[in-house]
């Protein structure tokens, strides 16, 4: 569950209207139209460019899609993805909001619990990112969903919850050094020295200069020797 939230002639042009001038007001730009969508451009092409990492391309001619045509859900969605990549988490909770409202698409619950996790809505967030995994065991955010629900259950206390967690993720992307110290540091706060050993030393190898690393090793290190 998601936590919150045509037309003919002078109707149809009236509803665009508004509709144009409140995406214009939620991303704090005026209305311009020196910037437009490519001809043929839709939103599975916004999505492509959002998975690309062409995030700020994404931010600006997503909404006048989404204004042009309201029904295309991928626009939304590579909008939600760039604006949280961006660091525009209150704004890519809006859209996202707006967009699951409209849709129920999984993918905007990954980008609404995404952006709740960073503005502190835990409970929320934890919600929105196993709804997604439930429906998208193998989708390009399972990862990185799975790394939030493990710092979602760090902090509420529930460490094994988090182990579980980081290992997966560390299944699907096993080449980030910080999660394998993250999984270190739920291990040594479990007293599982050994396992958390491991887990340092393996980030350690993907990071010889990551200190949260070699600090956990050297503490694993004093704690096996006792």
């Amino acid at each position: 569950m998601i936590y919150q939230a045509n037309g003919i002639g002078r109707i149809a042009l009236i509803g665009m209207f508004f509709l144009s001038i409140w995406i214009c007001e939620l991303f704090g730009q005026s209305p311009s139209y020196s910037i437009s969508v490519p001809t043929g451009m839709t939103g599975s092409d916004l999505l492509r460019m959002s998975q690309e990492g062409k995030h700020n391309d994404v931010a600006l001619l997503a909404p006048q899609a989404i204004a042009k045509n309201p029904q295309d859900v991928d626009a939304y969605i590579g909008l939600a993805w760039s604006l949280n990549a961006l660091k525009e988490y209150a704004k890519a909770r809006d859209i996202a909001k707006q967009g699951y409202s409209k849709f129920k698409d999984p993918r905007l619950a990954q980008a609404l619990g995404e952006a709740q996790y960073y503005l502190g809505e835990n409970e929320a967030a934890l919600a929105n990112l196993q709804q997604y995994l439930a429906k998208f065991p193998e989708g390009s955010k399972t990862a990185l969903t799975f790394y939030l629900c493990g710092e979602l259950f760090v902090r509420m206390s529930k460490l094994n919850h988090a182990d579980i967690a980081f290992s997966t993720a560390l299944q699907y992307n096993p080449s980030n050094a910080r999660w394998w110290a993250r999984l270190g540091w739920v291990r040594e706060r479990t007293a599982r020295y050994i396992p958390a050993l491991k887990a340092y030393e393996q980030a350690i190898s993907l990071n010889p200069n990551l200190e949260d690393a070699l600090n956990g090793k050297s503490r694993m290190l004093a704690k096996i020797e006792d």
